[in-house]
């Protein structure tokens, strides 16, 4: 598959989310603030980067995080709404890279790259099922 044909450089997406106290690194360390937390910023990250090259994909194919390269600037406490934007910004023979960013509505609270790599999933899980087998 030719991905620089499927997917266009440029291509922007953008999702928002309310933070909880789920979302904080206080849910899991409790001796920690109650902000929102690294992990669940680059989780979020990941999400808006596959929604949108999902459907740029043939049917089968899904795409799995290949690099992460993000700086979390500011803390977000719990009832803010975070905005992940995520922008096309190269297209590989193998990769799709994104530039990221995330704002909580006062300021830019993430920044920086994400690459994610499109496979045909049927052929992924049969690799992960020879590995599985594999196993001593």
């Amino acid at each position: 598959m030719n991905l620089s044909e499927c997917i266009a450089l440029g291509l922007q997406g953008r999702q928002s989310l309310v933070v909880t106290h789920d979302l904080t690194v206080q849910a899991r360390v409790p001796d920690l603030p109650p902000v929102y937390s690294t992990p669940n910023m680059i989780l979020f990250m990941e999400v808006v980067c596959t929604d949108l090259i999902r459907p740029c994909l043939p049917a089968g194919w899904v795409s799995v995080g290949a690099r992460v390269d993000v700086r979390h600037l500011a803390a977000t406490p719990v009832g803010f709404t975070v905005t992940v934007t995520a922008t096309v910004v190269e297209v590989t023979k193998s990769l799709v890279v994104f530039d990221v960013e995330a704002d909580d509505g006062v300021e830019r609270i993430g920044t920086g790259q994400h690459a994610r790599a499109p496979i045909e999933l049927a052929r992924f899980l049969a690799g992960t099922e020879r590995k599985r087998a594999a196993k001593p």
